[in-house]
């Protein structure tokens, strides 16, 4: 059985982190009033919040390997790498589609290049020729991840396509547990890992933004039967980003929960203890990143499972 954590954690460190404006329509968490602050702001804040994190998880233990973002070309939302890239136990390498333009230029063929020297890499999986037919699947933002079990939960919304789904299950022998998640305003939630967190042995996830029952259970049982301790959030905390946590551990093997600080003042006293039992909270002061760029700690962080050398 593979595992479901790593301790390797690639990031990416913004120069031109700012208010997208093409992925505004389907980011209901993009917060409209950051886009009157200036990117000299934005930039500046979300740098001090991105250099704390990474400080913070290397002194827990965790191998967090920076590649800084480049200048040319403009890309808002480098920060969250975890969309246009996975990688697997197996040595495969996914690439994905991504739905706005700017986002597709995040992908970069020297990161790729500088992890084959410290890992194995089978195969690299390019999927991004679904965005000529504009069918999209961001990554590990599109799907949350059962890696032990090789299961894949993804919410259908503009940015993730069942077909592409369907074509990415095949090609990595997973199975497929899709459904539709909504907000509060009755949206569709664009991307599943704000709704829900799948650790080894227990899985945080917003029931209620399921509005669909026969899915509700189907997700429910699923988690369930595979062995997962469900710990439910409600619309409002997922709203605070309290599904956007990842379970990532050190190199002592240590597991660690990590999340915003947001996230972690939304969850109630029980909801803390039980998360407790399985993990050291590990939470952060996200707020421009959140606020602004509509993702959260989960989002910044693309685990690397390849073998390593």
């Amino acid at each position: 059985m593979q595992a479901q954590t790593t301790s390797n954690i690639l990031m990416i460190r913004p120069v031109n982190f700012a208010f997208n404006e093409q992925t505004a329509e389907s980011n209901t968490f993009q917060d409209v009033k950051a886009k009157s602050l200036t990117n000299n702001i934005t930039q500046e804040e979300a740098l001090r919040e991105f250099d704390a994190m990474v400080s913070q998880l290397r002194a827990a233990g965790v191998n967090v390997m920076v590649y800084d973002d480049t200048f040319e070309p403009h890309k808002p939302d480098s920060i969250f790498p975890n969309n246009w890239i996975s990688f697997h136990h197996s040595g495969k390498i996914c690439l994905y589609p991504m739905q706005a333009e700017n986002r597709r230029l995040e992908r970069r063929s020297d990161i790729i290049d500088d992890l084959r020297t410290k890992f194995h890499v089978e195969v690299i999986l390019d999927f991004t020729h679904f965005e000529k037919e504009n069918k999209f699947l961001e990554g590990t933002g599109s799907m949350v991840l059962d890696r032990m079990h090789r299961t894949s939960y993804a919410c259908i919304s503009p940015r993730t396509d069942t077909e592409v789904l369907d074509a990415w299950a095949k090609a990595m022998n997973y199975k497929l547990v899709k459904f539709t998640s909504v907000d509060g305003q009755n949206k569709d939630v664009y991307h599943t890992n704000v709704i829900m967190c799948i650790g080894d042995d227990f899985a945080v996830i917003c029931l209620n933004s399921i509005p669909d029952l026969d899915e509700r259970l189907m997700v429910q049982d699923s988690l369930t039967k595979s062995g997962k301790n469900v710990i439910e959030i409600s619309l409002e905390q997922m709203n605070q980003f309290a599904g956007n946590m990842l379970l990532i551990k050190s190199l002592k093997g240590n597991n660690l929960l990590v999340m915003s600080t947001s996230a972690y003042n939304s969850l109630n006293r029980s909801q803390i203890l039980e998360l407790e039992e399985y993990a050291v909270i590990q939470h952060f002061n996200l707020s421009m990143i959140e606020n602004c760029g509509g993702g959260s700690a989960r989002c910044m962080m693309a685990e690397v499972h390849l073998p390593e050398k």
